[in-house]
């Protein structure tokens, strides 16, 4: 990260925004449901970058490819009820808030790209205030390729108007750093994200990495020109 940057895209699950207590809990009433055993919750919170077939492999691993599929679509109904309700309890990450806020006061464009379907996408930004700040919300379903390919991203720099090598992507899992990687971003990894412990973020070649939003925020104020 020895050159400057003028943009910042952010993953939402795992890294801009704190979705674990949403999601783990669709998965908690799905094994309540079919009288399944419990869950750490730990164990689940760590999947969630995995979305929600990784959520469902995860819980109902002895079920064969098309009973988690239909898992799969009854998981994703639980979640948007959950986030067209008032009970939404995903929220951004201690110490984001303020680092968007300094983004944004300072002009420097910033955006989301995830792997989340745009119908899920949508809701969640618009109960986090998020909605109409941000320069790019590029989802899952937005192209037909998706993170690890780079087009999304590269979609994301077209609409907030930047160059990829100007850019900085920010992810918690392997496929981001791919991405950003392939699209010519550099990349920083969200250590603090959603991480199966027999993963490793030091394996995912990023430029840099962020064991908290702290070090976050140190690391991307620096690269745009912005004083801590």
């Amino acid at each position: 990260m020895t050159r400057q940057f003028e943009a910042v895209l952010f993953d939402l699950d795992g890294t801009l925004v704190d979705t674990a207590p949403d999601m783990v809990r669709v998965l908690f009433d799905m094994l309540h449901a079919y009288d399944r055993p419990p869950l750490p919750y730990d164990v689940a919170r760590a999947s969630v970058s995995n979305g929600s077939l990784g959520l469902i492999r995860l819980a109902f691993a002895d079920f064969d490819e098309q009973k988690q599929a239909a898992l799969q679509q009854e998981y994703l109904q639980r979640y948007e009820k959950i986030l067209g309700g008032s009970s939404v309890s995903s929220v951004l990450f201690p110490g984001l808030p303020e680092l968007i806020d300094r983004l944004d006061e300072h002009q420097r464009p910033w955006g989301i790209v995830t792997n989340k379907p745009q119908r899920m996408t949508d809701p969640l930004l618009a109960h986090l205030g998020l909605a109409g700040r941000t320069g790019c919300a590029i989802s899952g379903d937005t192209l037909p390729e998706r993170k690890p390919h780079p087009a999304p991203l590269l979609l994301g720099c077209e609409q907030i108007g930047t160059k990829p090598a100007k850019t900085i992507y920010v992810g918690d899992a392997r496929r981001d750093i791919e991405a950003g990687r392939a699209a010519g971003m550099a990349t920083i990894a969200a250590a603090y994200g959603y991480i199966t412990p027999d993963d490793d973020p030091n394996h995912w070649a990023a430029d840099d990495m962020a064991a908290n939003t702290k070090e976050l925020a140190k690391i991307l104020f620096k690269a745009v020109n912005l004083a801590i």
